[in-house]
């Protein structure tokens, strides 16, 4: 029988199909070295054991998921402050794994004047680069962008995930808590990954994360997720430009004329190692 995992919790994994099972994994995976993911389309028995997993389309390392249609990714404005740093490494990690991502900035409301005006140029910038880029009190139109679809939820604990899936559907009661003004982010909440119908769609509600690195990919793989690189690389002097060290870099040019946002090219050159 066929199913898909929509929740872990240790090694317990409740299996969809034609109704819910909660199941094993065969010790064979633990041999092969691999991990049932939440997401995984697998085939199991009547004695509730996965006996084999299908192959994925895509899948994260960080939150483990996989089999994903698009990336939600929740940014925080204030408390915790917004950090271009993590927004694009998660944009990276994302682009890479061929996984649609959608910004939904949160926490407008704690923004003075000019604290706003502050961070609307980033906004601004997802929003013209071609990212698809909500604000967090865009109910209705957030709702639209979940039918048929697997979406994961991701973001720097705190950022208020879980306070977003409550609005989207009260009858969740999602476990929220209070940030920490030491240490500028929330306390963990979420404690497992489990997909949860929304909207015609099913919603992971993941473990909030700060951190995250470029697993499996090279200097190259960075530098072809930046989407807006890619529209002007045919202009570089050299087909293989790092963008970095030579002198006729078309990207170079545009970050210096204010086409590319300067904090996306520095965020690179972080990322690359420069």
């Amino acid at each position: 029988m066929v199913g898909k995992i929509i929740k872990q919790i240790s090694n317990d994994y409740t299996v969809k199909a034609d109704k819910i099972y909660v199941c094993k994994a065969r010790g064979k995976f633990r041999n092969m070295n691999i991990t049932p993911l939440v997401g995984d389309e697998v085939i199991i028995n009547d004695e509730n054991y996965i006996l084999e997993i299908l192959p994925r389309k895509n899948e994260l390392k960080r939150p483990q998921i996989s089999n994903i249609d698009e990336a939600i990714i929740i940014t925080s404005l204030k408390k915790p402050d917004f950090s271009s740093n993590l927004l694009d490494k998660l944009l990276t990690v994302i682009e890479f794994n061929n996984i649609k991502p959608v910004i939904i900035f949160t926490k407008q409301d704690l923004l003075n004047k000019e604290e706003y005006q502050n961070v609307k140029p980033y906004i601004d910038y997802y929003k013209k680069i071609g990212y698809e880029v909500y604000m967090n009190d865009e109910t209705s139109k957030i709702k639209k962008i979940f039918k048929g679809k697997v979406s994961v939820f991701t973001g720097q604990s705190g950022a208020g995930k879980s306070t977003l899936l409550n609005r989207l559907d009260e009858s969740l009661n999602l476990k929220t808590d209070e940030i920490s003004e030491a240490l500028n982010r929330g306390k963990h909440t979420t404690r497992h990954t489990e997909l949860i119908n929304i909207e015609g769609g099913l919603v992971a509600d993941t473990p909030g994360f700060s951190a995250i690195d470029f697993h499996d990919m090279s200097k190259e793989d960075i530098r072809d997720s930046f989407i807006e690189f890619n529209k002007y690389r045919d202009d570089c002097e050299y087909r293989d430009c790092t963008h970095t060290h030579e002198k006729k870099c078309k990207i170079k040019e545009k970050v210096e004329d204010g086409t590319i946002l300067k904090s996306r090219y520095e965020n690179y050159l972080k990322f690359i190692g420069r």
